[in-house]
């Protein structure tokens, strides 16, 4: 029986076709999945101008959407017994034991007091270790010129992931931990988490325990000559005009050639049959498509369950709807706590700067995902997700 409505599939295949007309994107790649009915669109092209079509197998930069399956990742150690979610880190990050932290965050480097304890590996998962993205413009506090001046304000550094602990090791934490839900950090520190526990770069230890077992076979940190033909162009937007500017070229922009430092953060390339495939694996409690698990069904719950109290989601809902929305917070994703909108209560999944979004409603059995490479630095490409979401509920049956 067919899960998915036509009617609900051609409403959805008009509406992004019309946002490719307008030049919102170049082009596009959007899947909706429901039991076992997969419906994919490709319209568009890899490049602004070019005749180069998009189609079902092309690479994208993932952005954040790398961070769920940086979590995904360090479930399988804590499975493992080899971390534990409540236990400090100190043994494996050193850099980050006796912490000192900010009397506030407009404090100079200095004015710190004592860490009121360690910073646990749950800490690191939720976001709420201390550490994170100021929300407010560049160099408003001394921390955040401090980060920018060492490479650690969220741009690819040009050093190795020990040299990047050391450099966020010299400076203090921006919060006690526990304390206050900051994005992204974290999960960036997840990558050495991993890379130091396992024993093996990050890139290899994702390949054995997630890539391989999914399927995952287009899924790395960067595109090889073969394939780097099948990577769009990234655009940003013009801030005067809206209009779109070269962010990253595919040839020899920086995700041609593996990075020095793998970022959990933001740094995979994947394409929309990959990313199906590990979302599948959360929508179904851990399970791999032909058979075993990755995660365990426990594993998985308390990955998409919100663990945030309404004190540590302060700063969150502060900036409501591309981060407060949701309601609430899992591991390396958010977690829906209310209906706001389409999405049903327990809804989890991300969004990509760079142009991605990507959701599994498990009260419907629908998953959904868009890749696109048109950076959310302007009212084009959130718009386009929103009505993305919209026509993907009219497609349910």
């Amino acid at each position: 029986m067919k899960e998915l409505s036509q009617a609900g599939l051609d409403r959805m295949g008009r509406v992004l076709a019309g946002h490719v007309a307008a030049k919102a994107v170049p082009g596009l790649v959007a899947l909706v999945s429901r039991g076992d009915d997969t419906h994919v669109e490709a319209m568009g092209t890899l490049h602004a101008g070019g005749s180069e079509p998009m189609r079902r197998d092309t690479l994208f930069r993932m952005a954040s959407l790398s961070k769920p399956v940086t979590a995904a990742a360090v479930m399988t150690l804590v499975e493992e017994c080899r971390i534990r979610l409540d236990e400090p880190v100190d043994e494996w990050l050193p850099e980050l034991a006796d912490r000192r932290v900010l009397n506030g965050i407009d404090a100079k480097l200095d004015d710190t007091v004592p860490a009121a304890r360690p910073i646990t590996v749950r800490d690191l998962l939720t976001f709420t270790f201390g550490f994170g993205a100021v929300l407010a413009p560049p160099d408003t506090y001394p921390i955040q010129t401090a980060m920018r001046e060492l490479g650690l304000d969220g741009t690819s550094p040009d050093y190795g992931p020990d040299e990047w602990m050391r450099r966020l090791g010299s400076l203090p934490l921006m919060r006690q931990p526990g304390e206050m839900w900051q994005y992204h950090t974290g999960s960036d520190v997840l990558s050495v988490l991993i890379a130091r526990v396992s024993g093996q770069p990050l890139e290899t230890y994702l390949r054995e325990r997630l890539f391989e077992p999914l399927g995952m076979k287009d899924t790395g940190f960067h595109v090889p000559e073969d394939r780097i033909h099948r990577l769009p162009t990234s655009y940003a937007h013009d801030p005067a005009t809206g209009g779109l500017v070269v962010w990253d070229e595919a040839a020899a922009g920086k995700y041609s050639r593996p990075p020095k430092f793998p970022a959990g953060g933001d740094g995979l390339v994947s394409t929309v049959d990959d990313y199906h495939a590990f979302f599948r694996m959360l929508l179904d409690k851990g399970a791999c498509p032909g058979g075993g698990r990755v995660l365990s069904r426990a594993s998985v719950e308390l990955m998409t369950m919100d663990h945030l109290t309404p004190e540590q989601k302060t700063e969150k809902d502060a900036f409501g709807d591309h981060f407060g929305r949701h309601g609430g917070f899992g591991f390396g994703m958010a977690v829906r706590t209310h209906r706001r909108d389409l999405a049903s209560p327990g809804q989890f999944g991300w969004d990509g700067g760079l142009g991605t979004t990507a959701y599994a409603d498990p009260a419907e059995g629908l998953f959904g995902i868009l890749l696109s490479q048109g950076a959310m630095d302007s009212v084009h490409t959130p718009r386009l997700h929103r009505d993305f979401w919209t026509t993907a509920y009219q497609t349910l049956d």
